[in-house]
């Protein structure tokens, strides 16, 4: 089966996917989304999105609460001495240059964008310590733009339903916003990344149980469950 054919199966599987799982209620970012935006809002998932990295999702909901009820605006942040927001961060992991990107990325909020969240791609990638991944997030989720942010879990699992032929996230995010309809852009990452956590996991994917297993051609799977 080409590449059309496996593409044609897109509705099947976003269909199956969506059944199957609720990501406004099981991922962090999800359940931070709104249906107003606001500055507050952009910022908070700017924040967790960078904390995330590297972090379990549990982590990263308990570390967020708890800097939000201390800090939660840029100006806030920035203020926080370095040791103590390393503290406040300290259990998601690479605390140290977490809290150097935290405050680096306030400061450059509120410096060069008098305090907003820009809701330019080119303007959020201009900012160092935010990627492509956090700047779609923040795009996608604070801003309702049709845009899919792709990590690791949206990068495997596309390349092996043959969706895409890709060697990186890079690669894999400009392929599939150009082949994937918008309707099916804002909940893409959060279905594709409790699918990748669940079942189609980087090495050894639960094949048999797998939801979609039958639209699934499994493209470089050389060891599976």
């Amino acid at each position: 089966m080409n590449q059309k054919n496996h593409l044609s199966r897109i509705p099947e599987v976003m269909q199956i996917l969506k059944k199957k799982y609720n990501p406004r209620e099981k991922t962090t970012l999800n359940r931070m989304r709104k249906n107003k935006t606001s500055n507050s809002k952009a910022f908070k998932i700017l924040i967790a999105c960078l904390l995330s990295l590297r972090a379990r999702d549990e982590s990263t909901e308990k570390i967020s609460e708890q800097l939000f009820k201390i800090a939660e605006t840029p100006k806030a942040i920035a203020k926080i001495p370095t040791k103590k927001l390393e503290k406040i961060i300290f259990s998601s992991g690479h605390y140290h240059k977490k809290a150097q990107t935290l405050k680096h990325v306030s400061q450059e909020i509120l410096k060069r964008f008098n305090g907003k969240v820009p809701s330019n791609r080119e303007q959020l990638l201009s900012i160092k310590g935010i990627g492509p991944k956090t700047a779609n997030i923040v795009l996608n989720f604070a801003y309702g733009i049709c845009i899919i942010p792709v990590d690791v879990h949206v990068h495997v699992a596309t390349n092996r339903l043959g969706w895409i032929s890709t060697k990186n996230a890079e690669k894999s995010e400009t392929e599939l916003n150009t082949i994937i309809p918008n309707k099916y852009k804002y909940d893409f990452n959060a279905l594709f990344v409790l699918f990748g956590r669940e079942i189609c996991q980087t090495f050894s994917p639960k094949c048999s149980i797998c939801p979609i297993k039958q639209y699934c051609p499994r493209i470089g799977v050389k060891r599976s469950r």
